[in-house]
């Protein structure tokens, strides 16, 4: 029987290239989480920022906005902020997705059609609702903090010029404040690049789930543990530079 080749007295290399391929759909899996996650969120944590500032003069606007936005939208971000991640995953999956999606009683989806989504992408769709939903609490607290850092000087020069709350918003306040709201969006991103890793918990082949299944093969966790924290380690540093180029092109442009 040949023998293994260890790296360094202990490190089987062996075991890594057997499942190598098993490693690159699960890193795979983790960047597409991560960028429709990241997308969606920014979106919906948008909205949850706009709706917790929304602050109408008159009435009945004022009531409106304080019991179907502000209201709403503060008590979601504190229950998504409040409870962990883990846990909001399992409720998700298997509690809040069965009552929509299901084969005899789904609200939105039922029939085959369910059966299909649930044994083929039950677990990549409540992972990415899960994720999106969490993350969407954070990311609105960012918005909110950027758009409130802008002066109101401009909200009323946009609005001496014509320009509708909306489009004061998208033309003038927005540009100024995603300069400042770049660093935490970006430390955000990097969170949920990791956080994907507990999908795993409800069997989404990502990088997680494939170190487990290679630990549970073979009965060693050196190698798979090892080679997913590089893989992650790689991906955050990749993602960092990112951002840091993308502060510095910025920044040269304010100072243009």
């Amino acid at each position: 029987m040949e023998q293994p080749v260890l790296l360094f007295g202990w490190f089987r290399w062996d075991i890594l290239v057997e499942y190598k391929d098993l490693f690159w759909q699960g890193a795979w899996m983790t960047l597409r989480m991560t960028t429709v996650c990241v997308l969606l969120g920014s979106s919906w944590g948008l909205c949850l920022a706009l709706a917790r500032l929304a602050h109408p003069r008159h009435a009945p606007w004022t009531w409106i906005a304080r019991f179907f936005l502000r209201w709403p939208a503060t008590v979601y971000v504190s229950f998504f902020r409040g409870t962990p991640l883990f846990v909001q995953i399992l409720l998700i999956h298997f509690a809040v997705m069965p009552v929509f999606i299901h084969p005899a009683t789904g609200l939105l989806i039922s029939g085959d059609l369910a059966r299909e989504l649930k044994q083929e992408h039950g677990a990549l769709i409540s992972g990415v609702v899960a994720l999106t939903l969490n993350s969407a609490a954070y990311i609105s607290e960012v918005f909110r903090a950027g758009i409130q850092s802008i002066s109101r000087g401009q909200f009323d020069a946009g609005r001496s010029i014509g320009f509708t709350p909306l489009q004061v918003m998208r033309y003038v306040v927005l540009p100024q404040a995603f300069r400042r709201m770049l660093p935490p969006l970006g430390n955000n991103a990097i969170a949920l690049l990791k956080d994907t890793s507990l999908v795993s918990a409800i069997g989404l082949a990502e990088l997680a789930y494939a170190a487990r299944t290679v630990a549970g093969a073979y009965a060693r966790y050196w190698e798979p543990y090892l080679a997913i924290s590089v893989v992650y380690w790689v991906m955050t540093l990749v993602l960092t530079t990112m951002l840091r180029r993308l502060e510095h092109r910025l920044a040269r442009s304010d100072r243009g």
